[in-house]
């Protein structure tokens, strides 16, 4: 089963041919570190917004219910669907939805087993900077994957911080801020990040999202990994590699063996994405990859 650290999977009912879940765009308080909250934007409560699993040639009806103060979409992100439901109401035949209204987004779903992201698309600028995305996944019926992880890169300015300091409080968000303060997997930031358990001799799949704005290029400590996926498409030919630039917009998946135990490393590389407000000691977008 996959598992997105520290952020729940979206549960679905089947009725007939049919996958239904239901979505809820809101503000939301998220703790990013111990006793340090930020006031967002998110879906069912959560920053990122829950996971969605689903099968290839699956039909799916997504209802999505706004709760913010202003109109809102969602854009299924590298998905193979119809005009009117890709969320782009400015150029598309597909509606925006008002606050207090619902829309359901019905399509068939035509791609492959991939890594994917939904996230709105009005308003961008400020609503997926307020942290509006989450994982959209086609799993594989088939997949003999030990260990299967989805983790989204994000990154975030907090105001009334000063440069430096951290204080246990509940912070707003700047959205259009350029200068980011906290970086996050999951919508949290180490060491209020989850470790990604493995046991010696396992198969481990990371896919990786970036809904931000930052590229981050990720690295793992203690072990080479093959690049096996590239915005939900099968590569012929894998990268190995310790590290991949994960750019806005983009999905990696990686995968690797677990031949090497120990408590490793899993962060990424640019140095002030490595702190909490550039405080002393490790932070941001940061976990570790743990042996068990």
């Amino acid at each position: 089963m996959l598992i997105t650290p520290d952020v729940p999977n979206l549960p679905s009912r089947v009725q007939g041919n049919v996958r239904y879940f239901e979505l809820v765009a809101q503000p939301v308080k998220r703790e990013i570190l111990r006793n340090v909250f930020y006031k967002g934007w998110g879906y069912n409560g959560s920053i990122p917004g829950p996971t969605i699993l689903v099968y290839p040639g699956e039909w799916v009806s997504i209802r999505v219910h706004n709760r913010l103060d202003e109109d809102t979409t969602i854009h299924w992100h590298g998905l193979d669907i119809p005009n009117s439901m890709d969320g782009v109401s400015e150029v598309e035949p597909t509606p925006r939805i008002k606050p207090g209204s619902y829309f359901d987004y019905r399509f068939q779903v035509i791609n492959p087993p991939g890594t994917h992201m939904y996230h709105t698309h009005f308003n961008v600028a400020k609503q997926e900077m307020m942290g509006l995305s989450g994982g959209f996944i086609i799993l594989d019926p088939n997949d003999k994957m030990n260990r299967d992880y989805f983790v989204m890169l994000s990154e975030f300015k907090l105001k009334g911080l000063k440069e430096g300091e951290l204080q246990p409080g509940v912070y707003e968000i700047d959205p259009l801020s350029h200068e980011f303060n906290f970086f996050t997997m999951n919508g949290r930031s180490f060491p209020n990040t989850t470790p990604l358990v493995t046991c010696q001799g396992e198969k481990v799949r990371i896919r990786l999202a970036n809904s931000g704005r930052d590229a981050h290029p990720i690295h793992i400590h203690g072990h080479q990994f093959l690049v096996t996926a590239s915005d939900g498409n099968s590569l012929s030919s894998p990268l190995l590699k310790n590290t991949v630039l994960v750019a806005s917009g983009e999905t990696w998946d990686i995968e690797f063996d677990s031949y090497n135990p120990g408590t490793w490393p899993f962060h990424c590389h640019i140095p002030h994405h490595n702190s909490n407000n550039l405080t002393k000691g490790i932070g941001g977008m940061f976990t570790t990859i743990k042996y068990i």
